[in-house]
C-alpha cells in the first residue's frame, strides 16, 4: 500500500511534534501553517494549553492580504515577534509541522529571530 501525500505529511508532523515534546522543558512552541495562500503562526504555551499570540497574513493591518510569497511570510514573522516580547515570551521551539523549512516558512523563522525571538 503506497502511502498518499497528506500521510507522508502527518509522518513528518508527528515525527517534528515528538521531538519538541522531548525537549520541551517550560518554553513557548511557535507552531507554522502555511496554506497555498496565507500563512499563520501561533505562540503556544503548552504547560498551561493556551495561545499567548498569534499573527497571520490575513490580518489587514500587517497589509499582506492577497500576497502568497516570502515577504508576506516575514511580515507575519516580525510581527509575531513583537507580539511575542509584549507577551513577555523571548524563547520558543520552532515547530514546523509537516512543512519543510525551506520558502516560506523559513522567511518567518528569520524575521522572527531578527525580531528578537529566540528560536
Amino acid at each position: 500500500m503506497a502511502l498518499t501525500k497528506r500521510d507522508l505529511f502527518q509522518k513528518r508532523r508527528q515525527r517534528v511534534r515528538s521531538k519538541l515534546r522531548k525537549v520541551n522543558v517550560g518554553r513557548a512552541r511557535l507552531s507554522v501553517h502555511r496554506s497555498n495562500k496565507n500563512i499563520s503562526v501561533q505562540l503556544i504555551d503548552d504547560v498551561n494549553g493556551v495561545t499567548v499570540a498569534s499573527a497571520s497574513s490575513l490580518e489587514k493591518d500587517l497589509g499582506v492580504v492577497g500576497k502568497n510569497n516570502v515577504e508576506a511570510a516575514a511580515k507575519v514573522g516580525a510581527a509575531i515577534a513583537e507580539r511575542a516580547k509584549k507577551a513577555g515570551v523571548e524563547e520558543a521551539y520552532f515547530d514546523r509541522g509537516g512543512f519543510l523549512f525551506h520558502g516560506r516558512v523559513k522567511a518567518l523563522a528569520e524575521a522572527a529571530r531578527e525580531g528578537g525571538l529566540k528560536i
